[in-house]
């Protein structure tokens, strides 16, 4: 049967859309404006361990900054993901790729273990196959990172990791942020027996981090 169309049943047909074209822009945007999104990267192959849980707390402390932050974390442990290579081969990376195209993604924090006073083998690939975000455009250009190191002791090579993790990012054109006193460099924890809860020292400043991070996000997002 054929329904007849009055101004009555269009109108409230209208307005119905309209509310449904507003919760989506809303849930897109946020209750105070455009959304920015913050994504973690723990880069251990250890799935669900110390390096995620620091960069989750990172993470937490960047959303806490502004009600338009979304935060997620991408946790690389049990993933397989190769070095760089012209061709790039069919692996995990296929679904994390598009993440960093995000036209809302507004920072990064990317951690790492410290292993041989160095950033993880995972890392190093990881890092490398972001590469097709440089060409031909740099994808990630001067937007804010901060990075977060793991080590089994203090001063065991997290700020050799940092620098290391920083040193290839400057090679997208990102942004380095930093935390405050005592680790200005980023965030420095130390993982006792597979447990970082008792170091109130690197929680903090994988905090002061986050937060950090979170606000250049938020000046450099009006900026731009």
């Amino acid at each position: 049967m054929k329904q007849n169309v009055t101004r009555r049943n269009f109108l409230a047909t209208a307005g119905v859309a309209a509310l449904a074209t507003g919760l989506a822009q809303g849930a897109e945007e946020g209750p105070n404006g455009k959304a920015v999104k913050i994504i973690g990267v723990a880069c251990s192959p250890r799935k669900g361990m110390t390096t995620a849980k620091a960069v989750q707390a990172a993470l937490d402390a960047a959303k806490a900054v502004d009600p338009r932050i979304q935060t997620e974390l991408i946790d690389l442990g049990g993933l397989s993901i190769a070095g760089y290579s012209p061709k790039p081969p069919e692996d995990a990376m296929k679904d994390i790729l598009p993440k960093f195209q995000d036209a809302a993604l507004g920072g990064v924090i990317i951690g790492s273990p410290s292993y041989f006073r160095s950033l993880s083998g995972l890392a190093k690939c990881f890092l490398e196959r972001l590469a097709p975000l440089r060409e031909p455009r740099m994808v990630l250009a001067d937007k804010p990172f901060g990075v977060v190191a793991v080590g089994a002791f203090r001063n065991g090579g997290q700020e050799l990791t940092i620098g290391q993790i920083q040193a290839i990012l400057l090679c997208y054109g990102m942004i380095a942020i930093g935390g405050h006193a005592p680790a200005f460099q980023g965030a420095t924890v130390v993982s006792t027996k597979d447990d970082i809860s008792a170091d109130e020292l690197g929680l903090k400043t994988a905090a002061q981090l986050g937060k950090h991070v979170g606000e250049a996000a938020i000046k450099l997002g009006k900026s731009s």
